[in-house]
């Protein structure tokens, strides 16, 4: 995690491109959304299907300049970097198995990249990427939106500060049924492509959901990996991914403390569960639990004392919640802002990154190149694991 200060604005809108995100995609639209809510970003350009047609007609819909609708990421990134109105920064929201080959053609034009989850198809391209950021010197973020949710943040800092103690048992789980039949098989877009090995990868719900409840876990509890020991399942008949995931979780040991455990559970064949991504830190002195279907709340359990609700703007707020936070008490805040407070966080990073000398500061933390690196080890570690009937497997 890397972080900006909230001093680092001005400089007017950052100028964008998207590849993907075109019609019939979903998250896409959430990234535009996200990227327009704080008037941080302004879309200028975008390579917005691998159909030329669609891609065309997407433009026109968003309003694009049809001179800066692409047929490919590959000639966008070299016909941007050429202009002196080019885009700063590109949205990569594609299938996963595009994520790496468009950031490395915008990275090596010189150009930003935000970059949907996870980062790629193998641990292996994720690490030569990851080189690439390095080399180059631009800004990576991560989506993965969840960090940036208010009571998270809140949550983060109590287990930083020892409120909890030392930190014992780590659960994570991320349910979801919407895959509980074969959708696949219908022709649904979404469905298909995360159901297909060549592009979603080595992991189905694994890498879809599941590395959105591990890194939760990792960046709420601070703790580092050491082992895991996972049980993946394809239920549905045919299906050539996972859906359904069960993994066992040893992190290392912190001082002289026994080491922390830990479990997630991913999956999308949980009928009832629509998005159920849940969250429970216990330590030696209390515990927390946060429940994304109703994030605007905290649950803080002091050892031997009754239950405390905590509130996104209401007391025991700490200033790290309070900072992220948009609307009063009360009022709902959700899954736009929590993902319109990465594209703000990126935009300081950018315009920090803009200037000679620019630094970042430690106030805001997003997901960076380093996260999806961990993420793809995640994934490659689970599988292993899952061959071998659940062996204990490093990281």
């Amino acid at each position: 995690m890397v972080g900006a200060s909230k001093s680092e604005t001005g400089g007017g809108p950052i100028r964008y491109g998207m590849v993907g995100g075109g019609q019939g995609a979903f998250i896409g639209a959430v990234h535009r959304i996200a990227a327009r809510m704080d008037n941080d970003f302004v879309l200028v350009a975008g390579a917005l299907s691998s159909n030329p047609e669609r891609a065309k007609a997407s433009a026109a819909e968003l309003g694009l300049d049809p001179s800066r609708s692409y047929g490919s990421y590959a000639e966008m990134a070299k016909a941007e970097a050429k202009r002196p109105d080019g885009i700063e920064a590109v949205a990569i929201v594609t299938p996963n198995n595009v994520h790496v080959p468009a950031a490395k053609a915008f990275l090596e034009a010189g150009i930003h990249v935000i970059c949907d989850k996870p980062l790629a198809t193998s641990l292996a391209e994720a690490k030569k990427l990851a080189a690439l950021v390095e080399k180059t010197g631009k800004v990576f973020v991560l989506t993965h939106n969840y960090t940036a949710y208010p009571m998270v943040r809140q949550a983060r800092e109590m287990v930083a500060k020892g409120v909890l103690g030392d930190i014992r048992i780590v659960q994570s789980e991320y349910p979801q049924d919407w895959l509980t039949e074969d959708l696949a098989a219908t022709g649904q877009k979404q469905a298909s492509w995360r159901s297909d090995p060549k592009q979603a990868g080595a992991g189905g719900a694994l890498g879809d959901i599941g590395t959105h409840a591990y890194n939760l876990a990792r960046f709420v509890s601070g703790l580092e990996l050491d082992s895991l020991s996972a049980d993946l399942d394809a239920f549905v008949p045919g299906r050539q991914l996972d859906d359904n995931v069960n993994v066992l979780l040893r992190f290392k040991p912190v001082g002289k403390g026994h080491p922390a455990k830990g479990m997630i559970w991913a999956s999308q064949v949980a009928p009832g569960h629509e998005n159920g991504l849940k969250l429970r830190i216990y330590g030696s002195k209390g515990g927390l639990e946060w429940v994304q279907a109703d994030p605007n709340y905290l649950w803080y359990t002091p050892f031997g004392q009754p239950k405390q609700l905590l509130t996104r703007a209401g007391a025991g707020a700490m200033p790290v919640a309070a900072r992220v936070t948009r609307v009063p008490s009360g009022h709902p805040e959700g899954y736009l802002e929590g993902f319109a407070n990465i594209y703000q966080e990126a935009a300081r990073a950018i315009r920090a990154a803009r200037r000679k000398g620019g630094k970042l500061a430690k106030d805001v933390v997003f997901p960076t190149i380093a996260d999806g690196v961990e993420g793809m080890a995640f994934i490659e570690a689970c599988v292993k694991s899952s061959k071998k009937n659940g062996a204990w497997t490093k990281l």
